[in-house]
């Protein structure tokens, strides 16, 4: 029997297979799933704001997508993984509320998104697949046995990347 390990809002974990790693309740936030095929061994971050830099209280490293990522990257080198296999794939960054344009606060999810992205090209970590954007939440799972994502939506079928 596999186990299902569970990653909150603003937070990170890795496992093996025959293990399932989830997060629910994306909406603006992105769920980041690295994986490395050779071992089967997954990570997912569950990330809600782009940048660590513009805030004073960053001690949370899994809530931003610049440290989040790095210390997943680390945690899974720690586990056995090689930086060079890894690949990922994200979903979430939804557009949640429609904000005015002087609101400041924009849309974060296209944001996050992008600042994702930008992080893993940094690392030389490929994008292999994405679901993001639009406006509903979503549930996100990896499958370490396969590397496959699974992303739950309420009202839509099932997508697989």
């Amino acid at each position: 029997m596999s186990e299902i390990v569970k990653v909150g809002m603003a937070d990170l974990n890795i496992c093996k297979a025959p293990n399932m790693i989830t997060t629910l309740g994306l909406g603006s936030c992105i769920g980041i799933a690295l994986y490395d095929p050779a071992l089967k061994l997954g990570g997912l971050a569950h990330i809600m704001l782009p940048d660590s830099t513009q805030m004073r209280n960053n001690t949370n490293i899994a809530k931003f997508a610049d440290t989040g990522i790095e210390e997943l990257v680390r945690r899974m080198i720690a586990a056995g993984a090689v930086q060079k296999r890894l690949v990922a794939k994200i979903a979430g960054g939804a557009k949640m509320f429609e904000m005015t344009a002087s609101s400041g606060v924009g849309n974060i999810g296209a944001r996050n998104a992008e600042a994702s992205k930008v992080k893993l090209k940094a690392l030389g970590i490929p994008l292999l697949a994405e679901e993001t954007g639009l406006n509903y939440g979503r549930t996100v799972e990896l499958y370490c046995s396969t590397g496959e994502f699974h992303i739950k939506s309420v009202g839509k079928p099932l997508k697989i990347i």
